[in-house]
């Protein structure tokens, strides 16, 4: 049983983060774009939340008209593609969604914070969060912002040559030292990503579903 009764998509993630899920009943919910940035699908266990400002009953009609099985509709291709002809945006990749709790304390890893906004991974990430910070180490990067609905997200960067000596895992869970008390970490995964997947499960963080984000490009 649920006590989730939440009409943003904040609501819907700070619930997740904490355990408590919506209803496993099949149904599509349809709340406000928490900002002009992105729209997409969070999709739960048999309960998707579309976050656009497009007409709620549109939505509902082109998930029907997406697939037989209503459980995969949302994240199928036939809904992603019309739903970006309708918003005029670009889907992005279906990823696994996790969230950690915020850990006491120094992070285990020394970390040099870089100003250099040309980085590759300072790019990237400029174009989906705000408040982009990024740290390095050796053989590793680490970069924290503010994402969707004003989660923190974290992603990771491992160098070739430093791979299979835990150190992904270790920038997990240095991400989860650096957000503000009392705050949560996000991190999406690739599912085909299995050494990325694995290591964030090794760092603490809980899958509590899967996402496709639309953005304009």
């Amino acid at each position: 049983m649920t006590t989730l009764q939440q009409s943003t998509l904040a609501g819907f993630l700070a619930d997740a983060a904490r355990g408590v899920f919506p209803p496993s009943d099949g149904s599509v919910t349809v709340v406000p774009q928490p900002g002009p940035r992105t729209a997409g699908v969070l999709s739960f266990s048999a309960h998707a939340v579309v976050f656009t400002d497009e007409d709620p009953a549109w939505v509902r009609d082109a998930v029907a008209r997406a697939a037989a099985d209503q459980l995969s509709a949302p994240l199928s291709a036939a809904f992603q593609l019309e739903f970006a002809r309708r918003t005029g945006r670009v889907p992005g990749n279906v990823d696994l969604v996790t969230v950690a709790d915020r850990l006491p304390g120094e992070p285990p890893l020394p970390l040099v914070e870089i100003e250099d906004r040309e980085h590759p991974r300072v790019v990237r990430a400029l174009r989906f969060r705000d408040g982009v910070r990024v740290w390095t180490t050796e053989g590793g990067v680490l970069v924290l912002g503010r994402g969707v609905a004003g989660r923190w997200e974290a992603a990771i960067e491992v160098a070739p040559d430093a791979r299979g000596r835990g150190l992904g895992r270790a920038l997990g869970v240095s991400a989860r030292h650096l957000v503000p008390e009392g705050g949560v970490v996000w991190a999406q995964q690739a599912p085909g990503n299995a050494t990325s997947v694995r290591a964030f499960q090794a760092a603490g963080y809980r899958p509590v579903g899967a996402e496709v984000l639309l953005s304009v490009e």
